[in-house]
């Protein structure tokens, strides 16, 4: 437990169309840039991985999960939403049933692993994390099913790099 005044627990957050520069941020004025799942709508990480690295100071990090390059592609194939070149960044639109009501139109880009990693390696970044998570006992609960093929195929890539 740490003793901290409000000022220092205080954490400022940002939302912005990370296809476009920050313009709100100087270089290396952000400790932590967060995106969960908000990766697989943009089609060239390359100039967004490069901002991101612009705005951390050194030791900030960058947090991000991602569909698993391996589990969208056999996904991808399997419903034959891709022309199915494992090596291109390819766009699928899919309906979702994740949480609750299915999401009618859900429109993603499939990537290979070589075109996550590169563009982070590329940007300057140290990658210090990979997951791929497994489901909870929540889960298994509410979905027995998906819950069993979760836990013997990827779903989800989880990473964690630093600006050195």
């Amino acid at each position: 437990m740490c003793s901290r005044s409000p000022e220092e627990q205080r954490v400022n957050v940002y939302q912005a169309d990370i296809t476009q520069p920050l313009d709100f941020a100087d270089d290396g004025s952000f400790d932590l840039v967060l995106c969960p799942l908000v990766l697989d709508n943009i089609a060239d990480w390359h100039p967004v991985f490069a901002e991101f690295f612009r705005v951390l100071r050194s030791g900030g990090r960058f947090v991000f999960s991602c569909g698993n390059p391996t589990a969208d592609f056999i996904y991808t194939q399997s419903k034959q939403l891709t022309p199915g070149n494992y090596f291109e960044v390819e766009q699928f639109t899919m309906e979702w049933h994740g949480f609750g009501e299915p999401y009618p139109v859900l429109t993603s880009y499939r990537r290979s692993w070589q075109a996550v990693l590169n563009p982070l390696i590329e940007a300057g970044f140290v990658l210090e994390r990979i997951l791929e998570p497994q489901p909870t006992e929540q889960f298994r609960l509410t979905d027995p099913v998906g819950y069993a093929k979760l836990m013997c195929e990827p779903g989800f890539l989880c990473m964690r790099a630093r600006k050195p």
